[in-house]
């Protein structure tokens, strides 16, 4: 059996990823694929009340960059070995809702630790385990914030409730991410309608992994 896909899913705040997570996953299972959708941080046990912690949990206020690194390479390093691993080896497309690189550009660009230190963190979490493909949702911090402020009902989690400044840095980390690892990253133009970022998705993926959707 071949081993499955693995692609993930990157960008800003309200940058559109979890739906065409959600598209994707529907494309895929129509032709007959076995799909296995995943979050991060959380998709364990593990990881969920980790999860928790790191976005709604009043304790999380007070939590220090390098303890918030740690914490996402925790849960990451859980999802891989309880998730991941098996279902690429049963065949599965894991489609990733963030991965290794949310924290190479949130923790190692935004919040400005050592980018060597972080790399060494996400190397050791993910044991190997890298995407085959990652789509990076690119949109400006400005607009992702209106999205999040307009979800109806939503209350912004800690990590939404950043500054644009903040969500800028982000922008700027994974566009870098994509210029220098351009064979794995690709980027997609988030602003543009949900049809048009459907199809780009689909052509990128076309391109990246023969045979995904079966031709």
């Amino acid at each position: 059996m071949r081993r499955g896909w693995f692609i993930t899913f990157e960008g800003n705040e309200g940058c559109g990823k979890s739906t065409q997570i959600r598209l994707l996953g529907a494309a895929l299972e129509a032709v007959g694929r076995r799909v296995v959708s995943v979050r991060e941080p959380g998709g364990t046990a593990i990881g969920e009340r980790i999860r928790h912690l790191l976005q709604h949990a009043p304790e999380g206020a007070g939590l220090c960059a390098e303890a918030e690194l740690l914490l996402f390479a925790a849960s990451r390093a859980q999802l891989v070995r309880e998730v991941i691993r098996p279902a690429l080896a049963g065949g599965a497309v894991v489609l990733s809702d963030r991965y290794l690189d949310s924290t190479t550009v949130y923790q190692g660009v935004a919040r400005r630790l050592v980018r060597a230190e972080v790399a060494l963190v996400n190397g050791f979490a993910v044991g190997g385990t890298v995407p085959d493909t990652t789509l990076v949702f690119d949109i400006p911090a400005e607009v992702g914030l209106q999205r999040v402020a307009a979800r109806a009902g939503a209350v912004p989690d800690r990590m939404e409730q950043e500054s644009a400044a903040f969500y800028e840095a982000v922008r700027s980390g994974y566009l870098e991410l994509a210029s220098t690892d351009p064979e794995r990253v690709r980027v997609i133009d988030a602003m543009e309608s949900e049809p048009v970022v459907e199809r780009a998705v689909r052509a990128v993926l076309e391109e990246r992994c023969n045979g995904l959707f079966g031709n």
